[in-house]
């Protein structure tokens, strides 16, 4: 999430994005005793009242937790019900630009496709991948866009800016892609005991998929797309995500948090995350669950 602006947000902006939240009723009062407190010359009290609604405004952590905590509540309120409604807690993870912001952008967005709900990513209208295919000329999809030119290329020197995306980035994230996009299909026997392919789930045609995957420059990349076809718990658990000398950096910036027996941060990717070994690298050593 961005920053607090220099300086923080003036009383307009903040009853601005109140509006977003909350009833206009809500915004009103909270108008009203910004508006007192000003008149009053009580600049303190109108900092508390500031700070009690940004402090979650660029900590995505308090976001997560303020978002999942409305929602149960509306949930159960309409559903009347009691009781937790998520599965787990909100996680995050560091990563590094480059391999590892690509690796993540794709393996967020295949999470449609491996749960079956569409056989081709572009296709979910939720994700960024969805969005950025089909924003349309008008402007749509732009935000989308950006996001996945930053965290694509921005180890390249790329900024988060959506007129970067047609053309290379665009057929690149494509390529990473397209492994999970493909056609499967499983042979059963058929009439007179021969073997027939039968389409177990839907997708690219294999030809298709094939023609493409055969422009990527590097086999790697095609193993980096049959691992995220998997589900991969460094992408969720593994803390500090990236190349060899940004784990340990980070490790050495944050050595207090670590045993006096741990002597360094970069930890190999193991399991269905070993296409991925030599190039990425995770703070924590995972060693059940990993595949």
């Amino acid at each position: 999430m961005p920053p607090l602006p220099t300086g923080g947000l003036s009383d307009g902006e903040l009853l601005q994005r109140l509006r977003c939240i909350y009833g206009e009723a809500y915004v009103a009062e909270v108008a009203k005793r910004l508006g007192g407190h000003r008149q009053s010359g009580n600049e303190a009290a109108a900092r508390e009242l500031h700070e009690g609604f940004t402090y979650r405004m660029h900590d995505l952590s308090e976001f997560m937790k303020g978002f999942m905590q409305r929602y149960t509540q509306w949930h159960n309120r309409s559903h009347k019900r009691s009781g937790g409604l998520w599965e787990d807690v909100f996680k995050s993870v560091l990563v590094e630009d480059g391999v590892a912001s690509r690796t993540i952008a794709a393996y967020i967005d295949l999470n449609p496709v491996r749960a079956g709900i569409v056989p081709d990513p572009a296709g979910y209208r939720w994700s960024s991948y969805g969005e950025a295919m089909g924003g349309g000329p008008r402007g749509k999809g732009k935000k989308a866009r950006a996001g996945l030119v930053r965290a694509i290329m921005a180890h390249k020197g790329y900024a988060a800016d959506a007129r970067h995306w047609a053309g290379n980035v665009s057929r690149q994230y494509r390529m990473i892609l397209l492994a999970e996009g493909e056609e499967r299909l499983q042979e059963v026997g058929g009439v007179g005991g021969r073997l027939e392919a039968r389409v177990v789930r839907k997708g690219v045609k294999k030809d298709v998929v094939e023609a493409e995957l055969a422009r990527l420059e590097r086999s790697r990349d095609v193993a980096m797309g049959k691992m995220l076809r998997c589900r991969v718990r460094y992408f969720t658990d593994g803390a500090v995500l990236g190349s060899r000398g940004f784990v340990d950096g980070v490790f050495r910036a944050c050595r207090e948090r670590f045993s006096e027996q741990r002597k360094s941060g970069a930890r190999k990717l193991r399991g269905v995350a070993a296409a991925a070994a030599g190039m990425l690298w995770s703070v924590r050593d995972l060693k059940k669950g990993i595949g």
